[in-house]
């Protein structure tokens, strides 16, 4: 039988060498598959807003929204780690406050963890939160939430800045880190000099792991994909000729047939 998946756990993956795996999930049925597969680290992200809610960016999402899914995601998992992702506006104005939020990812929605973007800035929260009891995993680089203040979604270059904030994320007390938009090079830099376990997204090969957008990797969405996104599977295009074919079998007559009748 697997054993869950802790936070010891991924940074004893890290020393090893083992790759860590995460993706992203927003209900029931795909963290169960995830969860079935073995996959370690399940993020329920605030990117719920663009590939579930149809909106532009992530910044709409509310943390009762963020409960809501996450919730889901626990009642499906048994051995991966469960991540609940932070929303806009729900750490920013004050310690006291973020504590309250990040809290009622573990008391309410069952997550094992949350996730909160940011360096250097937000390291007092960090530890603040980590001192409760709560695991953080920090988020550096591209950061969606300040899409408006970075100019839109750019790959950050600025290696003094990233290496500093990662350190300083590190010392707060981060379990681990997401390097999102960061060049190769930079990130296994960062990799190398951090004792915490970094997971990549747009930032190369060498991260002790990996993590995509769930609806982008299974291609579930018709949005404009980034260029680290692969997509392993096409299930939009599957749906739709499934979709197709019962539209038009029942329009023919030919469902429900016999074998389908009481």
């Amino acid at each position: 039988m697997t054993s869950p998946v802790t936070v010891t756990k991924l940074l004893s993956m890290k020393q090893k060498g083992e790759k860590i795996v995460a993706l992203t999930a927003y209900d029931f049925p795909f963290a169960r598959i995830l969860d079935g597969c073995g996959v370690h680290v399940i993020l329920v992200g605030d990117s719920l807003g663009n590939v579930v809610q149809g909106k532009a960016n992530t910044l709409p999402v509310t943390m009762d929204e963020m409960i809501y899914h996450t919730q889901m995601v626990a009642r499906a998992t048994e051995n991966a780690l469960v991540v609940g992702d932070m929303p806009f506006m729900s750490y920013q104005t004050s310690i006291k406050h973020a504590i309250k939020n990040a809290g009622r990812f573990l008391k309410e929605a069952g997550a094992a963890a949350i996730k909160l973007e940011g360096g250097a800035t937000v390291s007092e929260t960090i530890r603040a939160i980590s001192a409760t009891g709560i695991p953080v995993q920090a988020h550096i680089g591209l950061t969606p939430q300040s899409i408006h203040q970075m100019g839109g979604h750019k790959v950050q270059r600025d290696e003094d800045r990233l290496m500093q904030d990662a350190l300083k994320v590190q010392e707060a007390g981060a379990f681990s880190v997401v390097l999102e938009g960061i060049p190769a090079d930079i990130a296994g830099k960062i990799t190398k000099a951090l004792t915490i376990p970094t997971i990549g997204i747009g930032a190369g090969p060498d991260c002790d792991g990996q993590i995509l957008v769930l609806h982008d990797m299974l291609g579930l969405t018709d949005r404009h994909l980034p260029r680290f996104v692969k997509q392993y599977a096409r299930l939009m295009d599957n749906a739709k000729a499934a979709v197709t074919l019962y539209q038009d079998e029942v329009q023919t007559g030919r469902f429900p047939a016999k074998e389908h009748c009481y």
